[in-house]
This record gives structure tokens, C-alpha cells and sequence, in this order.
């Protein structure tokens, strides 16, 4: 029997003052307390985050788990499987919700309850380019897709799911170590032929400040997470994706619109830069397995003499 509305889940992972702003903004909600609780789960800290979560726990109806550094995927998966709510919402230890976070959910969820609901995340450190630029490409694609009454693809900082669904799907795919296990989910999702909505007044901010080399990891790691995305696709059995022209000039046109003056032109550059370190993470990926197969068909060759 359900005991609450809503189950927040945060995997955290060695980010204790952000997992404090993060709990520090849930006591701010503007929802019943007895409908929603909390549960935090450290994938694998070195200092696992007791100290942190100890002084909110007199506040909120929170519960921390610990598990192996495996990743988040999996740190959402344990979660989920501890939660006792209709519904799933998932944020992260960088994210603050606003005050009318479950709120917001909650009226979209009594108009579209077996739909999977995703809110905009507004960057915190306003200043930082990269992590403009990284949400401005995540925005372009919720306006463009939204113009098109059809969204493939939401992150999983700021979402909501229908737990039984949730659990039917078996969660996130926790083989996707890199950044893809959201996109997957989502995929499959579709796949079932449930719906998904974005809800832009459904606000979280996220803290999460980008370094050059920060910023080429993660669309790096993108172009790697990609190409095992693709290839699940195919060993599936489910239709390609075909590439979207009207997107990518929506897209390489989007920063324009939003941004003023010369900055615009940098933001530009570095938009065509994460794609160069998409397609060099793509292609790495894609020698890396060649090389793997190789060596391990080169090694049951050898067995079998």
C-alpha cells in the first residue's frame, strides 16, 4: 500500500555542501509534509554522507542508503526500489528545487498521471559559459521538440515518473556508466508506448560550474555513451533514429535568440566544439570495441589451436 505521493530520490556521490543545499531546499516546499519523502543514496562516498543528511532528518521523512561506487543509474534504481510513493521524483545533489517543485508536478499529474513529467533546470552559476552553453543545447531540444508535440528526450535532474511504470521498465539500464542511461530510459519508455510531458514552470536550479576540460569530458562522454545507445537500438530490433536537419538549424540558431551582441558568437563556437568532442568521443568508443573484439577473437583463436 502506498504511504505517500511522492518519493524524492537523490543518488550523491562526494558532494556533500551540494547535497546540503539540496535538502535545505526541500524544507522550503510548498507540499505537505506527510505526502512526499526523501531518499538519498551515496553511491559509494569515501565519507558516506551521515553527518550531512543527520540534521534534516528531524525535518523531512528521509532515509539514506549506501551502496558501491557503481553509478548513478544504479544509486536511482535502489532507491526506487526503497520508495513507498505513487510517484517517483528524481533531482540530484547539485539541483534545488523551487519552492513549488512537487506542487507544479502534482497538477500536471492529475491532469496526465501515467505520463513521465520533466521540468526546466535554470543554470545557477549564471556566468559560467560551458554550463550555459550545455543547457542551452538540453533547452533547444525541449522547444524544438515541444514545437512538435513529440519529446524523445528528458533529463533525469528534474522528473517525475508513475512508480509502477517505473518498475515495470525495470528502472534505469545500470550498464550505461557514461551519460546515457537517461536517454535509454527514456527510449524504452516510448518504446512501451507510454507519454512523456515537459512542464517548463516545474523549476530546479542547478549548481554545477563547467571547466574547459570539464566541458569536453561530458559531451566526450556523451559521443561514448551514444554509440552503445545505438547499438543497443539495434540489437533491439527498434527502428533507427534518422537525423533531423530543421533540428540541428534550430539548434545552431537557438544561442542567437538568447544570447546578445558577440557573446552570441562564442557561444556558437563552443556549441560546434561540443559536437567535435561528440563525434571524437563516437568515434574513440568505436575503435576501442573494434580493438576489444579483436583481442578477444584473436584469444578463442588461440585457445582453440
Amino acid at each position: 500500500m502506498e504511504r505517500y505521493h511522492f518519493s524524492i530520490i537523490i543518488p550523491t556521490y562526494e558532494h556533500p555542501t551540494g547535497l546540503v543545499a539540496c535538502l535545505d531546499s526541500l524544507t522550503n516546499l510548498d507540499y505537505p509534509r506527510h505526502l512526499f519523502e526523501i531518499i538519498v543514496v551515496d553511491d559509494g562516498s569515501q565519507t558516506p554522507p551521515k553527518d550531512v543528511v543527520a540534521p534534516f532528518c528531524d525535518e523531512l521523512n528521509l532515509m539514506l542508503l549506501t551502496q558501491p561506487h557503481v553509478g548513478s543509474a544504479s544509486a536511482r534504481n535502489a532507491g526506487a526500489m526503497k520508495a513507498t510513493g505513487a510517484f517517483l521524483a528524481f533531482t540530484e545533489d547539485d539541483c534545488t528545487p523551487a519552492p513549488t517543485w512537487l506542487k507544479k508536478f502534482a497538477i500536471r499529474l492529475a491532469e496526465s498521471p501515467d505520463h513521465m513529467i520533466a521540468g526546466r533546470v535554470i543554470n545557477a552559476p549564471r556566468g559560467n559559459m560551458f554550463t550555459v552553453i550545455s543547457q542551452l543545447m538540453m533547452d533547444a531540444a525541449y522547444v524544438y521538440n515541444g514545437r512538435r508535440r513529440k519529446h524523445h528526450f528528458v533529463a533525469s535532474n528534474n522528473l517525475v515518473v508513475p512508480a509502477d511504470r517505473f518498475r515495470t521498465l525495470g528502472g534505469f539500464d545500470t550498464s550505461f556508466r557514461l551519460a546515457t542511461s537517461d536517454r535509454e530510459f527514456c527510449e524504452r519508455w516510448l518504446q512501451k508506448g507510454y507519454q512523456m510531458t515537459y512542464a517548463q514552470e516545474v523549476v530546479v536550479e542547478h549548481a554545477h560550474a563547467l571547466t574547459f576540460r570539464d566541458f569536453l569530458k561530458r559531451h566526450f562522454d556523451d559521443g561514448r555513451g551514444a554509440l552503445r545507445f545505438h547499438s543497443v537500438r539495434a540489437r533491439r530490433g527498434w527502428p533507427r533514429l534518422s537525423v533531423d536537419p530543421k533540428y540541428y538549424l534550430h539548434l545552431f540558431s537557438y544561442p542567437f535568440s538568447h544570447i546578445h551582441g558577440t557573446r552570441a558568437f562564442l557561444f556558437e563556437a563552443l556549441l560546434m566544439l561540443s559536437y567535435i568532442a561528440y563525434a571524437g568521443g563516437f568515434l574513440w568508443e568505436k575503435i576501442h570495441r573494434a580493438m576489444t573484439d579483436r583481442q578477444s577473437s584473436s584469444g578463442s583463436s588461440a585457445i582453440l589451436q
